[in-house]
Parts: structure tokens; sequence; C-alpha cells
């Protein structure tokens, strides 16, 4: 009898300890690669640029940016930053209005995130009048950067537009291979049709990039474009990304958050979504011939936790908790929530 019952419980522990692995195997095997973008708001130091149109954000401009605002804006980056990782820091992180490679340097000195160590630095100066650019920052103890390069239509050279450049990047992620675009593109001020064209050139590029991706790297090469689009979902512009076309077709993965009237800017009272995520369908789970990473709908969000967020006593309901309404200083976070979307890696899928 007693013999019984101690086989009993030694066999309800091997069943114990057997699931346990299999869980455990199960969530090694399916390990989430984070990524994150983020517009954070006019991020500059207060140093003078003589190159740029930086004098708002100096201590005797019309911002009254000084050295403690610029202290608290980076330990606020610092708290979404946290926050979005769940305490593990995203392993991408896409960043636009920052305006050097000083302030993220700063980002990832002057906060927490220096114990860490675990961040490099991937940017370059754009040719945008007030200096602001496109850059990000990776976890370099998980993933590989193989390369990277500033891109712009030579359309734009030629008119002498100046704004600021996509960030191509080439990653290694496990045994996949990702390629990423990111962008910043021209503002809608002055309406609706306000640089228009530059947009749907950059656009085209873009189209054009992700061609060359393909034919270099094959059909199921995973592909990203990514950014603050300046651009609604619904825009012709944002039309020439997701269009079916020979090499391939794209899915804008906030499309379902813009129907329901959401977004991650508010204006005049009205979410809007300029910052996108929008990926190939090689990377969605339905496209079965394409093995290693993958996402879904599912895996995108808008990042909006209490903290990041104000009432709008203008309008109803909440808006973004913004550094500055206008030119009064609240030191809030950004004018724009950021977005994320977490990439499966599944051996053998």
């Amino acid at each position: 009898m007693l013999y019984r019952i101690l086989l009993r419980i030694l066999l309800l522990i091997i069943c114990i300890v057997s699931n346990f692995k299999v869980v455990t195997s199960q969530e090694n095997a399916r390990r989430k690669c984070r990524f994150m973008f983020y517009n954070v708001e006019n991020l500059f130091d207060t140093e003078n640029d003589p190159a740029t149109e930086d004098d708002e954000f100096l201590p005797g401009g019309e911002r009254r940016w000084n050295a403690n605002r610029y202290r608290q804006k980076l330990q606020s980056i610092y708290k979404v930053i946290t926050a979005a990782g769940q305490w593990d820091p995203p392993e991408i992180i896409g960043i636009c209005e920052v305006e050097n490679k000083k302030v993220i340097d700063d980002l990832l000195t002057l906060t927490p995130l220096n114990v860490q160590s675990i961040y490099d630095i991937v940017h370059e100066d754009s040719d945008d009048p007030r200096g602001i650019d496109v850059c990000l920052i990776y976890r370099k103890d998980r993933i590989k950067l193989l390369y990277y390069k500033y891109i712009y239509p030579h359309s734009l050279y030629y008119q002498k537009i100046r704004t600021r450049k996509i960030l191509y990047t080439k990653f290694l992620v496990e045994d996949d291979t990702l390629h990423l675009f990111l962008n910043h593109w021209p503002s809608r001020r002055g309406g609706v049709l306000a640089g228009e064209g530059s947009r749907i050139a950059l656009a085209n590029l873009l189209r054009q990039q992700s061609d060359s991706v393909r034919n270099s790297s094959g059909e199921c090469s995973k592909i990203i474009f990514a950014g603050d689009f300046n651009s609604l979902p619904s825009s012709d512009e944002i039309k020439v990304l997701t269009a079916s076309g020979e090499k391939g077709s794209f899915l804008n993965l906030g499309m379902s958050h813009f129907l329901r009237g959401t977004g991650t800017y508010k204006y005049e009272g009205i979410w809007e979504m300029p910052d996108q995520i929008i990926v190939s369908k090689t990377l969605l789970p339905d496209f079965q011939r394409c093995k290693g990473i993958y996402t879904s709908e599912d895996f995108f969000e808008i990042f909006s936790p209490d903290f990041l967020l104000l009432r709008d006593r203008k309008f109803s309901g909440q808006k973004p908790f913004s550094t500055y309404s206008g030119y009064s200083y609240q030191g809030g976070f950004s004018d724009h929530l950021p977005v994320i979307l977490d990439l499966v890696v599944q051996p053998g899928r």
C-alpha cells in the first residue's frame, strides 16, 4: 500500500516537472523581440548650434529651455522605455525629433540606462532646418546590426527641399534577418496638402528600396516601415506603401485602431494616427513558407499608460501629456504616444 502511494507521488512529481520543462521550452522557443517607435517631442540640448534653427530651445529662447528641464525630459523618456519593456527594455527603439547624437548619448548615460549599458546608437545629422533627426538605439546584447544607411529621394535634393532622411537598418534577429525603415515625413502644417509631394516621393522611395531588398535577399525578406508619417493611414501616400505589387504587399497594423477612432496624436480634439508600423506580409503567420520571425495585428499596440495621458480640458476625454502646450511648459513626456510591435521568434516555424 505504501509502495503504491509513493509510486503515485513520484509519478505526480515527474508529471509536474515534465510539464514545467515543456512550458519553459515553449517560452524559450517563442522569445519575443520588442520594437518601439517614439516621437519624443523636441529633445533638444541647451547648447546653441549655429547651423540649425534651435534658438527657441536655448535658455534665453521663447520656450525658456534649461538644464533642469532637459534632465527631466531625459528621465521621462527613460521612464517610457522602461515601462514599454515591462522592466526589460525593448530590443529596438526608433526615435524622432532629437536634435543630435549628444542627446541620445545623454539619454543612455544620464539616466539609469547607464547601469545596463546594453544599447548602441545609430544616428546621423539630418538636413532638417531645425536639426531634428531620426535615429534608433538597439540591444547589442540580443540582436546584431548588420548594416545601415540613410536614404533620400533625388527629386527632393534637386528641389532643395530640406527634411529628414529615412533610416534603413538591417538586423540579425536570432537566425533571421529584419529590414527596418524608420521615417519622419514632412509635416501637414498649413493644411492636408502641405508637403504632400515630398511625402509621396518618400513613399515611392520606400517601395523602391523594399523591392531592392527582395531582389537581393529573396521573397521571404522581412520588412518593416515605421515612424511618424505625418499622414493618416487612409491617405494617398500611405496607400503607396500598402498597395499590392509585383514584389509583395504590406499591411498597416494600425489601421484597425485608426478606424476605431483611437490614435497616437490629438489635434483639435480628434485622435490621429501619424505614428504607424507597416509590415511586409512575409512577417504574418499566414505566410507559411517564410520561416523565422513573425508578427500579427494582435502584437501591435499604442502604448498609452495613465502616466502618458492628461485630461483634455478643452475637448473631451484625454490627450498625450506633452512637454509643452503651445509655448507653455507643463513638464510632460511627448505630444505623441509610442507604438509597440512584438516580433516572435519560434524556431522550426
